[in-house]
């Protein structure tokens, strides 16, 4: 009978394992309908400048973002916003949706969050709407916050919750490159692959990051998590605004 009640508790415990890693998948499937495919942050204007010519150009890209790059700020925004959500802690959540907001260099940059936000919210309501006292209040609601509340209302670890977050970004840096450059699907995967110590070193810099990190100077002897210098993204966004012919949405 123990063996039975132990067998028992591990394939229960299995499933929920199982529960927690398909919502994950499902929140950073490319199939999740927020837009992430009409958006470049940026890589469209390199493109069309001659700085984005192969998958080295690329990969340089998507690794200088996720070491130094405002993308950090998005995944410090995501874990608090966790932090929040499983608290209950309403305020908490609109007060990281409010500085993830204000850290928006341009307008291109803050419509894009704000409308993948958006289509997430009413997505995820609509998957379980007991989300709605969490989620409502969030007006405008930006993707990383989204996210988190999604996340910590599924019992999705801060780590994996994170990372899932990071790897769902760099999956729409590569499918944009896919497009651009243009970049074989093979070469795609492989890029996407080789990002993966990269995506795990900085989703755990994150989570052992300081709580104001980001007010540190580009002094990479002190700041342990990176120094955050994102002018490159914030200038081809800028400078996307008012390309002649675009791809990507503006």
């Amino acid at each position: 009978m123990a063996a039975t009640t132990s067998g028992t508790v591990t394939i229960a415990t299995t499933m929920t394992s199982a529960i927690t890693l398909l919502r994950l998948l499902q929140l950073t499937s490319p199939a999740l309908p927020v837009g992430a495919y009409s958006y470049s942050e940026g890589l469209e204007t390199l493109s069309q400048r001659g700085h984005l010519p192969d998958a080295a150009a690329l990969e340089a890209w998507l690794t200088h973002e996720l070491r130094y790059g405002v993308v950090r700020l998005e995944a410090t925004a995501l874990l608090r916003g966790h932090q929040a959500a499983r608290n209950g802690d309403l305020g908490a959540i609109a007060a990281q949706n409010q500085w993830l907001s204000a850290l928006r260099d341009t307008e291109e940059l803050r419509q894009q969050n704000w409308q993948m936000g958006q289509s997430l919210q009413q997505l995820l309501l609509q998957l379980d709407a007991s989300m709605a006292p969490l989620l409502d209040p969030l007006r405008p609601c930006n993707l990383a916050i989204a996210f988190a509340v999604a996340a910590a209302y599924w019992d999705i670890s801060e780590y994996d919750s994170v990372l899932g977050y990071l790897y769902s970004w760099a999956n729409t840096g590569i499918s944009a490159g896919i497009k651009l450059i243009p970049l074989g699907q093979t070469a795609g995967q492989q890029l996407q692959q080789r990002l993966y110590p990269e995506l795990m070193a900085t989703t755990t810099a994150m989570l052992e990051a300081p709580e104001d990190w980001w007010d540190w100077t580009c002094d990479t002897a002190t700041a342990s998590t990176g120094p955050l210098c994102s002018w490159g993204l914030s200038l081809a966004s800028m400078d996307h605004e008012t390309l002649y012919s675009r791809l990507f949405r503006s």
